[in-house]
């Protein structure tokens, strides 16, 4: 059963892709970067929160789709008051899968591919802002898998401009993890992952509680079906929080009500 609603998921997802419309309150969005057409869904908000309007960047896994994203995520439904962009990657060779680069996905390092998703983020977040009344203290980014490493090196490339980061099933390269200067930020781990281990996903978060300048010992946060939320609090006002379940590389559906909690509780220099 688990599986046909996986695929009956991805089916309605690419569907969505082609057709471009998804859901009331999502719009296809195109731009051309480089010469190359990049796409994005947007959700613009459909409930009036007053004064500025916060904002989520949500990154599909290698593989995905911007429709089956806004499909499984949902952050435009519990967030109403929030502009909502889920971009749709590019053909991309997976670090994990698809050695061949067949399916879409994210650069995993600056200066990786011409820095094409990198671009396509200012792109986007320059749209918003002239769009939008942008709250520049409140823009966020989370992604799984791919999604996540992209997510972290959004964090390391493009901080200064987001209030806090939510990557799941993912970690950060070596090779830039130190560009990462202390920000709020929310893990989601399963600890039977099969392909971006549990024990890897371990020493990203022990890194970022370091970095973070984090309590040693964590709080109950929150519960939500099989996810145990841990807070480690931070004087420095970088808090992060553990969400860990008892499941493979699959996304848990509860996880994104818990990030959306966690980005309304963060304002970057408040």
């Amino acid at each position: 059963m688990k599986h046909w609603c996986a695929v009956a998921g991805w089916l309605l997802g690419m569907a969505l892709l082609r057709c471009g419309a998804a859901e009331a309150g999502l719009a296809t969005r195109e731009w051309t970067i480089d010469g190359v057409a990049r796409k994005a869904l947007v959700a613009a908000p459909t409930k009036a929160g007053g004064g500025a309007v916060p904002v989520i960047f949500v990154f599909h896994g290698h593989g995905g789709t911007m429709g089956h994203a806004a499909l499984s995520f949902g952050y435009h439904r519990l967030w109403p008051e929030a502009v909502v962009i889920y971009p749709q990657g590019l053909p991309t060779v997976g670090a994990l899968t698809d050695p061949e680069g067949k399916k879409p996905g994210w650069q995993k390092a600056a200066g990786d591919q011409g820095d094409r998703d990198l671009k396509f983020f200012d792109t986007l977040l320059a749209t918003v802002r002239k769009e939008f009344a942008v709250d520049a203290r409140r823009v966020f980014a989370t992604g799984h898998s791919n999604g996540g490493g992209f997510t972290y090196l959004l964090w390391a490339e493009r901080g200064d401009v987001l209030a806090a980061v939510a990557p799941s099933a993912a970690v950060p390269g070596a090779a830039w993890a130190r560009k990462l200067k202390p920000k709020p930020a929310l893990q989601v781990a399963g600890t039977n992952d099969e392909l971006v281990k549990f024990a890897w996903q371990e020493r990203a978060m022990t890194l970022v509680r370091k970095l973070n300048g984090c309590a040693a010992t964590g709080e109950a946060w929150a519960q939500a079906g099989k996810i145990t939320g841990t807070l480690y609090p931070s004087k420095g006002g970088t808090p992060f929080v553990s969400l860990i379940y008892p499941g493979t590389h699959t996304y848990p559906a509860e996880a994104s009500a818990l990030i959306v909690r966690f980005f309304q509780e963060q304002t970057a220099g408040k």
